[in-house]
């Protein structure tokens, strides 16, 4: 009966309080007047006018943070974005009814959450770019004074570049090898230092080397700087993580052969990159510097040009450090024949100018001209040589061979 009537006079004072105390003093008088009265009933409007964080810890629990949308929890959406961003919405929303109070606060600490909490720490989760990362040299074009004459202007960016593929109409690489173009937004990532920059040479066939024709043969090619045997899967994840070095500097990769037929050793003919006659990529380690590549049936007779391609692991070619260097790569010219033999009539067969017919030609010319030169001087001797007389003459005559001699000449054997 006592509660009844405790119940009663508290909606008689909560009614006169609301319409003669000003509406910021509402909750003070309504709290005055169910302390005073009973504490049962204190309780029982406390949980009345919590209403909201009743709401907000549904929200949270739920794991939805609805509670942003209700007011609770920070009274806005900053709790409620905390949650759906990161999945922490639960406990997010727990500790911000815990904390009615400090609504601001609680939002603060839900996005906090958000950002390190939820992420456990790890950058390479968060969707924004860390502050530290901006690279302040990419907002300059490089026309400042002093650039080289023709130089073009550098494209700029404040963000690294993070959307920029946003700003093209091309399809994102996304891992694949899309041959119509595509834009790659993944880093460069770790650029190798000068002093382990890679570079690589061909053992076999070496440089103007000549082999079989439609005979297995080996490609061998020494390579150094170069932490081989890294080699992803080139259909799935092609250009899709930056270029990385191991603890020593050295990038970790691997690299590639590839031989393409050409006109002849003279040719100065541009190749075509869509035509080769053999491809491999060196997946395996280097054995004592040497990487090996078989070459199963050989190939036809031609002239052929050879080249390295060596990269990351993700196939992007090697980047080093400063833009003045040697070449990272090699390339070599050989020839196939029918019997593995330099052709009789190539450049350095017979009829070139190397050849064997060259070179008789050239000894006769040679001993022609000695011969030439030899009966001059004598022609020369004769001619300053004084007159003498016959003998028993008493007269005296021209030597029969004075400026006169034939030149005899004879055909080297």
């Amino acid at each position: 009966m006592f509660t009844k009537k405790a119940l009663i006079l508290a909606f008689l004072s909560l009614s006169l309080s609301a319409s003669a105390a000003p509406a910021a003093d509402a909750d003070c008088t309504l709290t005055q007047t169910v302390t005073a009265r009973s504490s049962a009933t204190s309780a029982v409007f406390a949980n009345t006018g919590n209403g909201k964080n009743k709401g907000g810890n549904a929200g949270g629990n739920a794991g939805a943070n609805a509670a942003g949308k209700a007011g609770a929890n920070a009274g806005g959406k900053g709790a409620a974005n905390a949650g759906g961003n990161a999945g922490n919405t639960g406990n997010a929303g727990n500790t911000g009814n815990n904390n009615n109070s400090t609504g601001a606060a609680a939002a603060a600490s839900g996005n906090n959450n958000n950002n390190n909490g939820g992420n456990s720490g790890d950058l390479q989760s968060s969707l924004t770019l860390d502050s530290s990362l901006i690279q302040t040299g990419f907002q300059q074009d490089g026309q400042a004074a002093g650039s080289d004459a023709g130089q073009v202007a550098s494209v700029t960016s404040d963000n690294n570049f993070i959307n920029y593929c946003a700003t093209t109409n091309l399809p994102l690489t996304n891992g694949t090898q899309i041959k119509t173009g595509s834009c790659n937004a993944a880093p460069m990532g770790m650029i190798a230092a000068t002093t382990a920059m890679p570079s690589s040479k061909f053992v076999s066939p070496k440089n103007l080397d000549t082999i079989q024709a439609n005979t297995n043969f080996t490609v061998q090619m020494a390579i150094n700087n170069l932490n081989t045997g890294f080699f992803v899967n080139p259909n799935t994840n092609y250009f899709a993580a930056p270029q990385f070095t191991d603890s020593s500097g050295l990038v970790q990769g691997h690299s590639h052969v590839v031989i393409e037929a050409i006109d002849s050793l003279q040719s100065t003919s541009v190749t075509d990159p869509t035509k080769f006659n053999f491809f491999k990529g060196f997946n395996a380690a280097a054995q004592n510097g040497v990487l090996s590549a078989a070459v199963a049936g050989g190939l036809p007779a031609g002239v052929y040009k050879m080249s390295s391609i060596n990269s990351a692991a993700n196939h992007q070619p090697v980047l080093v450090a400063v833009a003045q260097h040697g070449s990272l790569d090699d390339a070599v010219y050989f020839t196939v024949t029918d019997n593995g033999q330099a052709a009789n009539n190539g450049n350095a067969g017979n009829n070139g100018n190397a050849g064997n017919n060259g070179n008789v030609l050239l000894l006769a010319r040679v001993q022609l001209q000695a011969q030439v030169g030899l009966r001059v001087r004598q022609l020369q001797a004769q001619a300053r040589a004084p007159r003498r007389a016959s003998v028993g003459s008493g007269s005296e005559r021209a030597s029969p061979c004075h400026d006169g001699c034939p030149l005899l000449l004879t055909r080297p054997a």
